[in-house]
């Protein structure tokens, strides 16, 4: 990078040294096989309610379901599907699969047929651990040899033998599914130690210990509330509250029972946080991070105002866990990611200024897609850099500000929405002539699905409303447009092509 990286403790030249064994399995059995009885994880448990799982507790239950996971006849590198709400049994499953070196395909809740039918097809998944309605008959249905178990993994005991815990730093453990804006998505594979790197340069970072409670209601299917909030949880040896879902008083009611320190979440829940009677609650916890989708800077000053809590943005990516963050102890800047992680190297390309990254925590590839993997990866005379497809700038003082993206992706609520996938659903609604879906700001999500719609000669053009019932079947609800612009037609170029960028919203 052109400009300075003023991360001083840890960047330019100082060493990052994973903890050994350098899997992130590892490195958890390390950390929690200490004080057993202390807590570790409070969600809901073997389907007979909510309560606190120590660590030895965890770690023999996760090791019981290694066990019978292998016994199934389960084969190290298989894939596995894994769904469900955010529990303590969502987590074992995890844990499980990746102790017993199985590779964790994690699922959002919200998709529909077609969404599984592609993963499934694309991954090949040897069974699924789900906790979601209806997905048992979906997936027997979609892969008739498909091993499908609920996230408790009730299948006849067994043992790992030789396999826990045995795996290698380069041995892959999470396929995690995104893409550009266009096209199906891909699957991103990411090691042990990719994972381990991406974990441990926050727990650095952010000063996290055994001592911190984080209140988590993040999805474990994103690597937000997967790959920084549980992974980080186990790896800091600290806790964390899992609730299934956001809400408001459930969010500040969990902060005061269970005296957490820390809070995860997206701007979305931010925003309804800032306007909540409780949200002076907020400036009691030790730290407060939001990512997934840009912070603007007016919420920013609004929680410093009314929640007495400077917000810790940071800038992270499923290829890479986490690559950018605001100091802990420093200006959280708002507008700007900060500096890069502990372990991480950022350059900005140059004529465009499209995020370069390299480091332990950059995945090796895409899942069967070598020419996606080599078109991901830009070489110079310094080695090979992962591009990120976004858009950033650096102020004099280091810090890093992401201004666009290079591709059309739309993250709305902390979540990917993919247009083209989106386009050729609405596009079989029978009034639509043409569409074209893009992202528009949002305070509240960052980013909104806005559907431009050429309707059929003589039919009036459909309204949202008539989009999302239509689509509601096939999409999961936050891919569906929140607005729709009628139009003549469609801005293109000399190839025919949808011009994404030249769509605007009328009178802006």
């Amino acid at each position: 990078m052109d400009q300075p990286r003023p991360w001083t403790e840890h960047t330019d030249g100082a060493p990052f040294d994973l903890p050994e064994p350098g899997t992130l399995v590892g490195a958890w059995a390390a950390t929690l096989s200490g004080d057993p009885d202390r807590p570790l994880l409070h969600g809901p448990w073997g389907g007979v309610g909510t309560r606190w799982v120590g660590r030895g507790e965890f770690l023999d239950h996760t090791a019981l379901l290694a066990g019978r996971l292998v016994a199934a006849g389960l084969e190290a590198g298989d894939r596995v599907l894994v769904s469900g709400p955010s529990s303590v049994d969502l987590a074992a499953a995890h844990v499980a699969c990746l102790r017993a070196g199985l590779v964790v395909v994690p699922v959002n809740g919200g998709y529909r047929e077609a969404e599984l039918a592609h993963l499934v097809r694309d991954c090949a998944p040897r069974a699924a651990l789900v906790d979601d309605d209806g997905w048992v008959d979906l997936l027997a249905g979609l892969a008739p040899d498909l091993l499908v178990a609920d996230t408790k993994v009730d299948l006849p005991d067994g043992s790992p033998g030789d396999r826990l815990d045995r795996v290698a730093p380069e041995d892959p453990a999470l396929l995690g599914y995104t893409s550009g804006t266009t096209g199906r998505p891909k699957g991103a594979v990411l090691t042990q130690a990719n994972l381990l790197a991406g974990a441990w340069s926050v727990v650095v970072a952010w000063r996290w210990t055994s001592a911190d409670r984080l209140l988590l209601c993040l999805p474990l299917f994103h690597m937000h509330g997967l790959g920084v909030g549980l992974h980080g949880t186990l790896l800091a040896g600290g806790s964390a509250v899992l609730q299934a879902g956001f809400a408001p008083d459930a969010v500040f009611d969990g902060l005061a029972d269970h005296r957490c320190s820390m809070f995860f979440g997206v701007p979305t829940m931010y925003h309804r946080l800032a306007d909540h009677p409780r949200v002076t609650d907020l400036g009691a916890l030790r730290l407060c991070v939001a990512g997934s989708a840009p912070l603007a800077a007016d919420l920013h000053h609004r929680l410093v105002v009314k929640g007495g809590v400077a917000v810790l943005e940071r800038y992270g990516m499923t290829e890479t866990v986490m690559l950018v963050s605001n100091p802990f102890d420093g200006e959280r800047r708002p507008g700007a990611v900060g500096f890069p992680l502990p372990g991480v190297e950022v350059h900005l390309a140059e004529g465009t200024g499209e995020v370069l990254v390299r480091g332990p925590n950059v995945f090796t590839g895409y899942w069967e897609r070598p020419e996606a993997t080599a078109e991901a990866f830009a070489e110079d005379g310094d080695g090979s850099w992962f591009r990120t497809g976004d858009l950033a700038a650096v102020d004099s003082d280091g810090y890093l500000s992401l201004v666009g993206r290079m591709k059309e992706l739309i993250i709305s609520g902390g979540l990917n929405v993919y247009p083209r996938e989106v386009d050729d659903v609405l596009a079989g609604h029978p009034a639509v002539a043409e569409v074209a879906v893009a992202g528009v700001p949002s305070s509240e999500w960052g980013e909104e699905v806005v559907a431009w719609v050429v309707p059929v000669d003589g039919r009036e053009c459909p309204t949202a409303a008539d989009l999302r019932s239509y689509a509601g079947d096939h999409l999961a609800s936050y891919k569906l447009p929140r607005q729709v612009v009628a139009m003549d037609s469609l801005p293109r170029n000399a190839l025919g092509k949808v011009v994404r960028h030249e769509l605007r919203l009328p009178g802006s």
